[in-house]
């Protein structure tokens, strides 16, 4: 697989070293000479100086060759140009976005050319209310532009599961919404159908934007 990536700062470092360790095609686009010059990556990564928020620098990188986009920089109005450039200009596949600022996570759509976007600060927000909220739903990551959601719900001892001993099939969860894991003193278990739940049990779903309910009234009450 061929990836781009827009930006050489540590948040794109990474990513390069780990996609090149996994033996996938990768090049950086950095339009900050002394970046370059100070920055360590394996043999196999590909440099570009440029401006990635230029058409003729994506021409440049042969952007039309990649599956993927990553627009890595630190800037959040850099990183919606060049998903936008990426999808349009170029057809790429699958763009992936990172999200500096959180009040610009509602920018970061298919209308500005994103298919997946991460964000830093939302994501370490969920993580803290993952380690301090039992009985509520943590909204993990979006999907899909957002049509879709990973969500995660630790399980108080009232939870209907628990309460009522329902295992997953009696549960009857809707079709837009899937139990993908659970994890249980620390080891993660492939959910099946004859599964009970247990008080403290992390239960991970992926479900649609408008299924939060059914969730809620599964696993919360």
């Amino acid at each position: 697989m061929r990836v781009a990536i827009a930006g050489a700062g540590n948040v794109g470092l990474f990513i390069a070293n780990d996609l090149s360790s996994a033996g996938h095609e990768v090049q950086l686009i950095e339009q900050n000479p002394a970046v370059v010059d100070r920055s360590h990556t394996p043999d196999g990564v590909e440099w570009l100086v440029a401006d990635a928020c230029e058409v003729a620098s994506l021409r440049m990188a042969g952007l039309e060759r990649c599956d993927v986009v990553v627009a890595a920089t630190g800037d959040d109005e850099d990183n919606l140009v060049i998903s936008l450039l990426s999808k349009q200009e170029f057809g790429v596949p699958r763009v992936i976005a990172r999200i500096n600022n959180a009040r610009n996570e509602w920018l970061f759509n298919e209308k500005w050319g994103v298919d997946i976007s991460v964000s830093t600060p939302a994501l370490i927000t969920s993580l803290v209310d993952e380690a301090v909220e039992v009985g509520s739903i943590i909204n993990l990551m979006d999907l899909a532009q957002g049509r879709m959601k990973l969500i995660e719900v630790t399980l108080a001892a009232n939870a209907p599961a628990i309460v009522r001993k329902l295992s997953l099939d009696e549960l009857r969860l809707p079709d837009s919404v899937r139990v993908v894991a659970v994890v249980r003193s620390d080891q993660p278990m492939v959910p099946s159908a004859n599964m009970h739940f247990l008080e403290h049990d992390h239960v991970i779903l992926v479900a649609r934007e408008d299924a939060t309910h059914e969730c809620a009234t599964a696993f919360i009450g």
